[in-house]
């Protein structure tokens, strides 16, 4: 995504900054040894062992602990400089309860929405990823986060949106 600010608005940001942080709630563990890398803004799941993992087909609204927050990083290797994601057996910070930008990936979001993650893919939706939010259901496809809403339904050319965590689904 370039940096760009002129314009008819400023773009809102980066997927998995901060949005208000008075009321944010960040936890750092583990992302699981045998999970997939989960770029920043995504939604990720806690397990029964402490870790973090990304969303799979088998997620459901509870697995669902928060946010993949961007966050200062050193580079370990010359080749992943540039990589906006965590890889598996890494520390991550997920915001667990707050606001954070994240990609809208399918719909169009309204302010105090329902927020959809997508767990499986659908070919018929080419926007649609695994772990990425949406604004509208897709039947089995997705699952409704009932602790998130859009915050203001604004949102960049980017697709970057404002989301709010109501809770903490996860201790």
């Amino acid at each position: 995504m370039s940096g760009k600010a002129i314009g008819i608005s400023m773009n809102f940001g980066y997927p998995g900054n901060y949005a208000r942080t008075p009321d944010d709630i960040v936890a750092s563990r583990l992302l699981n040894e045998e999970s997939e890398a989960i770029p920043f803004g995504a939604a990720v799941c806690i397990k029964d062992d402490n870790t973090y993992t990304a969303v799979g087909a088998a997620t459901t609204a509870a697995d669902v602990a928060g946010i993949a927050l961007r966050v200062v990083k050193q580079a370990v290797s010359y080749a992943e400089q540039n990589k906006t994601e965590y890889q598996p057996g890494q520390y991550m910070s997920v915001l667990e309860r707050g606001a954070a930008t994240v990609v809208c990936n399918v719909g169009t979001p309204k302010a105090n929405g329902k927020v959809y993650v997508r767990v499986k893919a659908n070919t018929s939706i080419a926007n649609g990823v695994v772990g990425g939010f949406e604004a509208a259901a897709d039947s089995t496809n997705t699952i409704e986060i009932p602790n998130m809403r859009w915050t203001s339904g604004a949102i960049d050319a980017n697709r970057v949106c404002e989301v709010t965590l109501l809770t903490r689904a996860s201790a």
